[in-house]
């Protein structure tokens, strides 16, 4: 008797009824995420967007962090060049070559290329960017950690998506676009931003017939 009333008393004491913690809640920033990108898409809260209050100035960019003389938009042309350009005073670019993925086309012009964020500032306001800090909005837009965050484009493929999420726009070059949806999402995971029914849907579609990549991602926030 005594042995069950022991046992009765376990199963009706708090701990026993606690609800155990959800992995996801317990990251941090700095955490390492590594899931395959579908299990990610899924992890990523769902909710609808507001755009509310969003002007482009309340991210600012684009800055020197590291006052080399470069702002981070020659700091991604330095990097994804694929001919390196010769770089003169105040990190002034000359000659060199660039693919764009997004239409699948060269430039041997650096000022014919566009910085694009790869989840748009607008985008990133509407799922969640409009209760960050100014420091955490400039941070995101600067963001030379995570290689799939900024990327060289060609300026009438950037103007062409503008703020639009990949409910209403994909990258013309086809070939390119599991790469997008799986880069969309490890943005999405490392910021901690969520996605709309329409985009989560999308996403799903587009990923659905995709290798079901292994992201990596560093926690930003």
């Amino acid at each position: 008797m005594a042995a069950a009333l022991s046992a009765l008393a376990v199963l009706l004491s708090p701990a026993a009824h606690a609800v155990s913690p959800n992995p996801a809640s317990l990251r941090a920033p700095g955490d390492t995420i590594t899931l395959p990108v579908r299990e990610a898409l899924a992890a990523l809260t769902v909710q609808d967007e507001d755009p509310t209050g969003y002007e482009r100035t309340k991210f600012k960019h684009w800055i020197d962090a590291d006052r080399d003389g470069c702002s981070t938009r020659n700091e991604v042309l330095l990097e994804e060049a694929v001919t390196a350009p010769e770089q003169g005073a105040n990190c002034t670019l000359s000659g060199g070559t660039w693919y764009s993925r997004y239409d699948d086309t060269a430039s041997t012009q650096a000022r014919a290329l566009d910085i694009d964020h790869l989840v748009p500032l607008a985008e990133s306001w509407d799922s969640g960017a409009s209760a960050w800090t100014p420091a955490e909005r400039q941070a995101y837009a600067n963001d030379l950690d995570d290689p799939r965050a900024l990327i060289a484009v060609s300026a009438t493929s950037n103007r062409s998506k503008a703020d639009q999420d990949p409910a209403t726009w994909q990258p013309p070059a086809q070939g390119y676009r599991c790469t997008y949806a799986t880069d969309w999402t490890a943005v999405k995971t490392r910021w901690e931003l969520t996605v709309d029914p329409a985009e989560q849907a999308v996403l799903t579609e587009v990923l659905d017939g995709c290798p079901d990549t292994v992201i990596e991602v560093v926690r930003a926030r």
